[in-house]
């Protein structure tokens, strides 16, 4: 096992004890949120009793071959907590999402849910976002001209660097709702609202990866073990 995976694990499994008996979850995507899947699929076979709301359809089939009773948001359409991981997280909680794909999905289940638990290891940790690539979700169609807002919409922020179309295996990368994946590479975003709120008003965007406001705390690992970080705190860590 690498250490990163082992950082993962015990994200992970500090998350797993806020989980309590009958909760409605709603269960992120990606590495880090897998794990999560494990240990969660683990606790239902020693008899813990959830229901869980997938934000994509790798998840989905991750908790049906491991056992997780899953539900749709439509059948369960209001959550008690959402666990899942990230690709930034600033001192005030404010993330970058969607390097798995799903952050539209992602996005709407944390916002049907009273709690958001974020997962990470302790290089997801920045003071100011814009490191990772921002995943824009857009539609396919009118695609060049989304491009292109995007860009001007950037520029107005005195934001500016490559926005390339996400690739998979040489072909364009599809969601699971059928759209595309702008990354933009604008680097330091010293107003993620106000960049948000442009985004926002692009008719060819149908969300982006920047999820502000909507964690509550932050479990995360390193060397020194798993720490919580709340969003009030700022900074600092809060003994799990």
């Amino acid at each position: 096992m690498t250490d990163a995976r082992q950082l993962k694990i015990e994200a992970a499994r500090a998350a797993l004890a806020h989980v309590g008996e009958g909760m409605r979850l709603g269960i992120g995507t990606g590495s880090t949120a897998e794990e999560f899947v494990r240990l969660l699929a683990a606790a239902v076979a020693d008899g813990l009793t959830v229901i869980g709301v997938p934000t994509s359809e790798r998840t989905a089939l991750l908790c049906r071959d491991l056992g997780v009773p899953l539900s749709t948001l439509d059948d369960t359409p209001e959550l008690d907590l959402t666990v899942d991981g990230a690709d930034e997280i600033d001192p005030a909680l404010n993330l970058v999402k969607g390097g798995g794909g799903a952050l539209l999905r992602e996005k709407i289940v944390a916002a049907a849910s009273v709690r958001m638990i974020v997962i990470a290891d302790e290089t997801k940790l920045v003071e100011d976002l814009g490191r990772f690539p921002l995943p824009i979700e857009v539609n396919r169609f009118g695609l060049r001209a989304t491009e292109i807002a995007v860009a001007a919409a950037a520029e107005t922020l005195g934001l500016s660097g490559p926005i390339t179309l996400r690739l998979k295996d040489g072909e364009p990368f599809g969601t699971d709702g059928g759209h595309l994946i702008l990354d933009a590479s604008f680097g330091l975003i010293r107003d993620p609202r106000a960049l948000s709120s442009a985004l926002h008003a692009i008719p060819g965007v149908v969300e982006h990866g920047l999820f502000l406001g909507m964690a509550s705390v932050a479990i995360v690992a390193g060397e020194g073990g798993a720490r919580t970080i709340g969003a009030r705190e700022q900074s600092g860590s809060i003994p799990t």
